[in-house]
């Protein structure tokens, strides 16, 4: 009882990384949504530094064991050091101080617990130390979830196109430089990359590149492994590829998914309609990631049966990553709340 009536004291929030693409995105949504409560922000390191407010030079208080007890979570949208921070700082309170880490950093910690609020609501009573799942698998897992209210799904294949901004806004500022230097006949900034990703579409990253293309796909492939596991009905694991596509934000998904009969693109489309997903029928415009962007949940659309393979359609479907991940943070702040009470 003493643990809940800790966790009951406080609707503070502290926010590892504001200053982020993603973090930014998350204290928007937070403060949107949960209108009580109070969003302290760290800098991505989670050490004092120097920040902006308002146009106006502030310092941002470092991340202290005293700022974590006071928190009803703490939310990693940082830097790996920030992340192994509030790890550090958070284990000693045995539980009474919840971590949300969007970065993927402490998914290696045994008490990890993958987590996607777009896909389970419920589930945030167990443990401590949670991960939000990639937002490319939670789309995904969705998207299955909903067809297999249709029909059995025999095989699934998805090629996932990321955007600049999963690489942070170092990522968006390289592709724009790329953009300029190219039109300028100048030679390019691979900081981020180490290629060229303006008007280029990449299966892979430059060898120099800090973040490898190859392990986005293997984390987004482990984390639906684990979403489609806890689903009752029986999906098959999609064979998934993942490119980098020239684009500042949002992801696309191309999805090609084989039934056991022959298949229809309008009761598909039926099954897919819900809260979480727009579908976009052969009369309307086909989903685009920039009219994704800051937009909750997904949109489908352009859904036609395969011409070569009748029990196997074709669906386009897109998202703002940004946005996906910080809808699944306020609803895990949600039920966190709801399961302390």
């Amino acid at each position: 009882m003493a643990k809940v009536q800790s966790i009951k004291k406080t609707n503070s929030i502290a926010l590892v990384g504001a200053e982020t693409l993603l973090g930014k995105e998350i204290e928007e949504v937070l403060k949107d949504r949960l209108r009580n409560a109070v969003v302290n922000s760290f800098s991505a390191s989670g050490e004092g530094n120097f920040g902006e407010a308002e146009g106006e030079a502030v310092y941002v208080e470092p991340l202290t064991a005293d700022r974590i007890r006071g928190s009803r979570a703490v939310i990693v949208a940082g830097a790996r050091e920030g992340a192994q921070k509030a790890y550090d700082l958070a284990k000693p309170a045995g539980g009474d101080v919840a971590v949300i880490d969007c970065t993927g950093y402490l998914e290696d910690h045994p008490e990890i617990r993958i987590v996607s609020p777009l896909t389970a609501p419920a589930g945030a009573s167990q443990g401590w130390l949670y991960e939000i799942a990639h937002p490319a698998a939670s789309a995904l897992a969705l998207v299955l979830m909903r067809l297999t209210k249709y029909q059995a799904l025999r095989q699934v294949v998805a090629h996932v196109f990321e955007p600049a901004s999963e690489r942070g806004r170092r990522g968006i500022t390289e592709l724009q430089k790329q953009t300029a230097s190219l039109l300028s006949f100048k030679p390019l900034d691979k900081e981020v990359f180490d290629a060229q990703v303006s008007f280029n579409l990449l299966s892979q990253y430059g060898e120099e590149a800090p973040t490898k293309l190859a392990s986005v796909e293997q984390r987004i492939a482990r984390h639906l492994t684990t979403l489609l596991s806890r689903q009752t009905a029986k999906i098959p694991n999609p064979s998934l590829r993942v490119v980098h596509a020239p684009v500042f934000h949002g992801y696309s998904i191309s999805l090609w998914v084989e039934f056991e009969t022959a298949a229809n693109a309008d009761a598909a489309g039926e099954a897919l309609a819900s809260a979480q997903i727009e579908v976009r029928g052969a009369q309307d415009s086909a989903p685009d990631n920039v009219g994704s962007a800051s937009q909750s949940g997904l949109i489908a659309g352009d859904i036609r049966v395969d011409e070569n393979n009748p029990r196997a359609l074709w669906i386009w479907i897109v998202g703002d990553n940004l946005r996906l991940t910080a809808d699944a943070v306020s609803e895990m702040i949600s039920n966190l709340n709801e399961s302390s009470q």
